[in-house]
């Protein structure tokens, strides 16, 4: 049977911060791809091993990049006298940068080559429109779920979870069905509106009902009574996809009818 692979929720992707719309605030930044090690440590200044550069447009060339506590500007070319080089560490996949160390947040958020590849910037904002998203599509998904018939819960729980769904009671399968659309908002919709599930649960009921079967090798199904053909599975495609795709045509649609009133 296919599977479908399961949909989280679409994360926002990281917006580009212009110079010209800089605010001063405190900044916080996470790795990338849910990684949250104890420590982590990215480049904080230029070496050969590890070039750390901006391609300044305005200027037209590179400019070479580093932290120093005590300077005002992320550029080399601007920092005067001694300096004090800085880390860069994140701790548990998190980095706060307060709103007085300017240098930093900038080398971070503006200039370093690593910015929304190994790290981003948090947006509360946007996080917040993202939960808020999800969350209605969840609410859509448990209403949808609340409302439905047993014949499409069971067609919809079969894709996740096989032909065990044959032997759970009304009860289960709205159970199932309403923690399926909590958990999975985006796929159950998907299923939802798919009415291809609907017919390949049918042709998995006649099947285990005994009124159609399926040959070993999947390439045939036949009336179980005579073992008359109905119809060839096309290669290399599922045998429930191909059979819910021919229920559509003139002679699946009346199979269909003769298989619909069997299964009352």
């Amino acid at each position: 049977m296919e599977t479908k692979e399961k949909k989280a929720p679409a994360k926002a992707v990281a917006k580009e911060i212009k110079k010209d719309t800089w605010e001063i605030k405190d900044r916080y930044y996470h790795l990338l791809n849910e990684r949250s090690p104890l420590t982590f440590r990215i480049n904080s200044r230029h070496s050969m091993r590890k070039p750390l550069m901006y391609f300044d447009e305005e200027k037209g060339y590179n400019r070479e990049l580093r932290y120093a506590t005590n300077m005002k500007s992320p550029f080399v070319d601007e920092q005067k006298g001694p300096v004090t080089l800085g880390h860069i560490v994140f701790e548990d996949g998190v980095l706060m940068v307060p709103k007085s160390d300017q240098a930093l947040q900038k080398l971070l958020s503006l200039y370093h080559p690593n910015i929304n590849k190994l790290y981003s910037e948090k947006d509360n904002v946007q996080e917040a429109v993202d939960e808020l998203d999800y969350l209605q599509v969840e609410m859509e998904a448990m209403n949808a779920a609340s409302t439905m018939d047993i014949d499409q819960a069971e067609a919809i729980l079969r894709v996740e979870f096989g032909s065990s769904v044959s032997k759970m009671t009304s009860k289960e399968l709205k159970r199932d069905l309403l923690l399926y659309a909590r958990g999975n908002p985006y796929l159950f919709l998907e299923l939802a509106n798919d009415e291809n599930v609907e017919l390949r649960n049918f042709g998995i009921r006649a099947v285990e009902a005994g009124i159609m079967k399926l040959s070993q090798d999947q390439r045939t199904f036949t009336w179980a009574s005579n073992g008359r053909k109905l119809m060839n599975i096309p290669f290399d495609e599922n045998p429930y996809s191909a059979l819910a795709a021919w229920f559509k045509t003139d002679e699946g649609v009346e199979v269909y009818k003769t298989v619909q009133k069997k299964l009352k």
